[in-house]
Parts: C-alpha cells; structure tokens; sequence
C-alpha cells in the first residue's frame, strides 16, 4: 500500500520532527493540530479550539474529504477543570464543523503540551 505523507503547510506547519498526515489507502491520519503561531496561540481554550478544528477540516478537504469523514478525534486539554464548564461551548464548535456526522472522540487531560501557551491539541483519523 502507497502512503502518502503531506506536512500541510500552509494548513499547519508542524513545530518539531513529524509529518502532519499520511494518507494510507483510504485513511488519513492526522497528526495533533493546535492554534501554534496563530493569533489564538495565547487565547482561550474555545479560541484555540476554533482554530484547531479549522486546521483539521482544511487538511481533510486538502486530501478530497469532508469533515463526515473523520472518524476519530483525540481532544487533549491542559487544564480540564478549565475546559469542563466550557464543554457546551466546545460541543456548538463540534456541531459547526460536523454537521451532526459526529466522529468518535476521546478526551484526555494533559499537563502539557509542545507550548505552554497551547491548551487544546486534537489528532484525527478519517477514512474516505
């Protein structure tokens, strides 16, 4: 099976070693995303989660996909106490980007991320 590896970017430049997505047959897999160097880098977790969510959106349509797509998310936050009363906020972004054809998603808290100015980080895999 061919794989093909893209750093996107123009999407999400990747901060250290890796490759943004490979695209294996009919799977893509996504590599975390966050807000880093953007103007929400050092926002809110709602902002950064903006961002993110576009990021992983753009990179899927880049490959020929939508987001109905993507079938797994993985959600890192960096204070969950934080993110919990926020989670209403969190779900109305989820429902812009995916339209009701939600993925499945995992929520992990993180004492840490790349940046100590990211709060959110979320990889995805997708299946065309």
């Amino acid at each position: 099976m061919d794989k093909y590896r893209n750093n996107h970017p123009d999407i999400a430049p990747t901060l250290g070693n890796y490759v943004r997505s490979i695209r294996a047959g009919d799977m893509l897999y996504i590599a975390g995303c966050t807000a880093a160097n953007t103007e929400a880098e050092d926002g809110d977790v709602i902002s950064q989660a903006k961002v993110t969510l576009e990021r992983i959106k753009a990179i899927v349509e880049a490959e020929g996909g939508t987001t109905a797509d993507v079938v797994k998310m993985v959600i890192y936050v960096t204070n969950m106490e934080g993110f919990r009363p926020r989670m209403g906020e969190f779900d109305g972004l989820v429902e812009q980007y995916f339209l009701g054809q939600y993925p499945t998603s995992t929520l992990v808290a993180t004492p840490g991320l790349a940046r100590a100015s990211l709060n959110i980080e979320i990889e995805a895999t997708a299946v065309f």
